[in-house]
């Protein structure tokens, strides 16, 4: 059965809409952690590009890391200089990033509290342009993790909570962030390693859960994480490789998969694929497919396009349309698959699969 969200979260993209549709609004992003609120900044900064991106990691500011009092001699008073972090001199609209604005120390939230106003935002004696924008991030307080905010404060901001992105939503981001093709597959054939705890998986092993004491746990700041070491996992041993893993998701998600990236020893070499496409073996577990086929997204290019498509025509089907949606999704490589006759052929026989 499907549940109705009725707008109770938004994703990662709608938060950034938000932000970006609405620069008098002072939106305060909320999620559990390791979901991507803090990436927000480029997604925005790169739909902007007349912005300047501004980020403050609001904890670990001191009082001099916001503004400085300086002697105005010929006025005879005193003036705030912002610091140059904020970009205020630059001359252009900047897009300023408070992130985990509610574990900031108190003084350091009244001297940044001025941007939160609706008229005449200001940062000292610094108005800010009427074009730039200014959000904020934190934790759910259901994370347990130190976030507060006075009442004054929540007055003159709207509270968003942002979900934590599906199986699928994180595999199109990680295609396209060159993420390792192992740990795209096994996040395909362990979607629950996504879950949320606010969904009521309070027994997945897996992911982050505030009743349990945990070192690590599987978020998509960690998958990204775990893509670094599986990545170099040729130039480590089993245990060396589980132990990383061990440190970035935890030690049930990091056995299972170690075990899982072991499906690589039954994949046949991307040259013996494209030399004989109607030769070359076919791997028979699904964990070896889906490295195989997410592999090979990366490395497609206008040569050696048709005969993996050939390749390809070995597969169940269900490999074939998993192919083939994602590669479509993939920017850099639309282009490659939708030159290619053979591609065309198969979406016009298998659209029914897309």
């Amino acid at each position: 059965m499907t549940t109705i969200n009725f707008g109770s979260t938004v994703t990662l993209k709608q938060a950034a809409q938000l932000i970006m549709s609405n620069p008098k609004v002072r939106f305060l992003v909320r999620g559990e952690p390791g979901i991507g609120k803090s990436t927000m900044l480029s997604t925005i900064a790169k739909a902007l590009p007349n912005h300047n991106a501004a980020y403050m990691d609001v904890p670990n500011m001191d009082l001099g890391d916001i503004a400085m009092p300086v002697i105005d001699h010929e006025a005879r008073v005193t003036r705030y200089y912002p610091n140059a972090r904020f970009r205020l001199h630059e001359g252009k609209p900047v897009i300023v990033m408070l992130d985990e604005f509610t574990k900031g120390a108190e003084p350091i939230k009244n001297m940044l509290h001025p941007l939160l106003e609706v008229t005449n935002p200001r940062l000292g004696d610094v108005s800010i342009d009427e074009e730039s924008i200014v959000f904020m991030t934190g934790n759910l307080l259901t994370d347990g993790v130190g976030d507060n905010m006075k009442a004054h404060t929540r007055n003159r901001i709207v509270e968003i909570t942002v979900r934590k992105p599906s199986s699928e939503e994180w595999l199109e981001w990680a295609l396209n962030n060159d993420q390792d093709p192992s740990v795209m597959a096994w996040v395909r054939q362990f979607p629950h390693a996504l879950a949320s705890y606010t969904d009521g998986e309070n027994d997945n092993a897996y992911i982050y859960n505030p009743r349990k004491q945990q070192a690590a746990y599987v978020s998509p700041r960690s998958l990204a994480i775990a893509s670094n070491i599986v990545s170099q996992r040729d130039k480590n041993d089993t245990d060396a490789t589980i132990s990383a893993l061990k440190g970035a998701i935890g030690e049930a998600a990091a056995r299972d998969m170690e075990a899982f990236i072991a499906y690589q020893d039954q994949l046949p070499s991307w040259d013996s694929i494209i030399a004989g496409p109607g030769s070359a073996t076919v791997p028979t577990s699904a964990g070896a497919c889906a490295v195989l086929v997410f592999g090979a997204i990366s490395k497609i290019d206008r040569q050696s396009m048709t005969p993996f498509m050939k390749y390809l025509e070995r597969f169940d089907m269900e490999w074939q349309a998993a192919f083939a949606i994602n590669v479509a999704k993939n920017p850099t490589k639309q282009s490659v698959a939708f030159s290619c006759a053979a591609f065309a052929q198969w979406v016009e026989k298998n659209e029914d699969l897309l």
